[in-house]
């Protein structure tokens, strides 16, 4: 079976890239339509994260948010596929990094970086357009997919970009294994936790929520700076990622402080356009409850 879908993945790259991008978004509008309507893809998860992240707002507003969110995640799709045969200039058009320099100083000191991020924007494309427009080398933290053969083929593809993907399984191993080179380890922490008991809580839009505590343990454990990257989508197939700078000495930084500053800037970001975040994840399946068990 993992064959059979390995193969179809393939095909889908072919097709995809002989699909110019003028023809690409219409084909995502009416993915978005099957998604939503026929299929009604995570429709409850959606509409109640919605929901409980915005109360305030009329069930009109939650249903519109709703609508452009599954344009988002198609856009996604389809742009997720098409990075496999994007050229470099392409993805230079298409993905700027809009203030490269901030990290500079960190780079000419040798100064490692963490560079959080939400599951906003094209995160994807962000992983590859920015490790061809920063000096850092580009370290991304991700969860393998179950299907080995496509793993195999993105993280392949991905380092021929310039971005060294590695499992978050074997996190603590990686930043022990690079912490002589000058890297910046990219991870997108807006998940939620396996290990509930290791988490951190904070109130996120306006929900009790249990984050990972990766970020924070291997900033405060290393001493590496962290960073916010806050990617935009300015126009459809183009967007920006803007550099922020959110702690520069962890070490000196209560428990939970980090995470709260990062989860804090994500909801700001949220707030002002919630429809191009993944609402389609089960974010809240975690309570206190989870630690009595």
């Amino acid at each position: 079976m993992q064959n059979l879908i390995y193969f179809i993945f393939l095909i889908s790259i072919h097709i995809i890239a002989i699909i110019p991008f003028w023809i690409l978004y219409p084909l995502s509008n009416f993915l978005s339509f099957l998604f939503y309507h026929v299929f009604k893809y995570r429709k409850s998860v959606i509409i109640n994260n919605l929901k409980n992240s915005f109360p305030e707002k009329t069930d009109k507003e939650i249903k519109s948010i709703a609508k452009k969110t599954y344009v988002n995640l198609t856009d996604l799709i389809v742009e997720s596929i098409k990075t496999f045969t994007m050229s470099t200039k392409t993805v230079k058009k298409r993905f700027k990094v809009i203030n490269p320099e901030i990290l500079d100083e960190y780079h000419q000191k040798g100064q490692s970086i963490i560079g959080v991020t939400g599951h906003y924007g094209n995160w994807e494309w962000g992983a590859m357009a920015g490790s061809l427009q920063i000096k850092h080398r580009a370290i991304a933290i991700y969860k393998p997919l179950k299907n080995k053969y496509i793993d195999e083929y993105i993280r392949r593809t991905r380092a021929e970009n310039g971005t060294l993907l590695k499992s978050i399984y074997i996190t603590t191993e990686t930043f022990e294994n690079f912490k002589n080179q000058t890297c910046i380890f990219l991870l997108v922490a807006d998940q939620s936790p396996s290990a509930v008991k290791k988490a951190i809580w904070v109130d996120f839009l306006n929900q009790d929520t249990a984050c990972l505590h990766g970020p924070e343990k291997h900033a405060t454990k290393n001493n590496y700076p962290v960073v916010y990257l806050d990617i935009q989508r300015v126009k459809r197939g183009y967007y920006e990622l803007k550099i922020e700078k959110l702690v520069e000495e962890p070490v000196k930084t209560k428990e939970g402080e980090i995470t709260k500053l990062y989860m804090n800037k994500l909801e700001e970001i949220i707030r002002k356009k919630p429809e191009d975040w993944l609402w389609s994840h089960k974010r809240w399946k975690r309570t206190r409850k989870d630690l009595l068990n």
